[in-house]
């Protein structure tokens, strides 16, 4: 049997965080679509009463999508794996399409055809994820607030700007909105991101803090911890300063 091969396309946070076992990355665009953010999530970055915005595709003539082609090349388990790893990850993609993927050296001439893409139905009824535009003002003002157990919604936005400026496509309506955004954070007191961002150390009340438990647990506990936003090792050795981004 030939060795199976599967390319799957990121345009949000797949950019620059894949979570799962490719071969090669490539930087390229897709026709015909624009990312906006019209998608709530409600178990990473926000929560149901404060859902956090995320990226989506919207058809567009004319359009063009940049962002990266992940290739899994291997056996058909390997494929399987990556593919219910983001089945996971990305519960608010009710769309597995397929797509011709372009490169900037010929913009005419698919490079790859035939790439896997997440994407989702706009429609408020059929898909319970969906949030719809709003005005930019809106829009900052809901990423500003929300935050779930994965971190701030405005993290995953300044991510996703970083991520496209290092690719050499910088997306003008992501920057407006990051921009917006930071308008938005720059008002707020340090007594406000204090009470945001903070939280009881108290077993009575916070069922989340575990104690002041003795070295060795807490690094046994850091070392076998993992969930859908990764595991707690890479949170710990990449943490260097504070989620918030101002």
């Amino acid at each position: 049997f030939g060795r199976m091969v599967m390319w799957v396309f990121g345009y949000g946070s797949l950019v620059w965080k894949a979570g799962f076992e490719y071969d090669e990355k490539v930087v390229g665009f897709i026709k015909g679509n624009r990312r906006v953010f019209d998608l709530a999530c409600i178990d990473h970055r926000g929560t149901p009463e404060f859902p956090a915005r995320i990226c989506t595709l919207q058809a567009q003539e004319g359009a063009i999508c940049w962002g990266t082609a992940y290739r899994v090349r291997g056996d058909r388990e390997k494929e399987n794996l990556a593919l219910e790893y983001l089945v996971r990850r990305e519960p608010e993609y009710d769309i597995q399409a397929h797509v011709d993927f372009y490169q900037e050296a010929d913009s005419e001439t698919p490079f790859l055809t035939g790439v896997l893409v997440f994407t989702s139905t706009p429609n408020k009824i059929s898909n319970k994820y969906f949030l719809g535009p709003a005005p930019l003002e809106e829009m900052a003002g809901q990423i500003a607030k929300a935050f779930g157990p994965c971190g701030n919604n405005c993290d995953y936005l300044f991510k996703l700007e970083k991520a496209l400026y290092d690719i050499g496509h910088a997306d003008d309506e992501v920057i407006e909105l990051a921009n917006e955004v930071r308008k938005i954070l720059g008002g707020i007191d340090e007594f406000t991101l204090s009470k945001i961002f903070s939280t009881t150390l108290d077993k009575t009340s916070n069922k989340y803090f575990l104690c002041s438990d003795p070295l060795e647990e807490k690094a046994g506990r850091f070392a076998k911890a993992a969930g859908p936003c990764g595991n707690k090792r890479d949170y710990f050795f990449s943490w260097k300063k504070p989620c918030m981004t101002l």
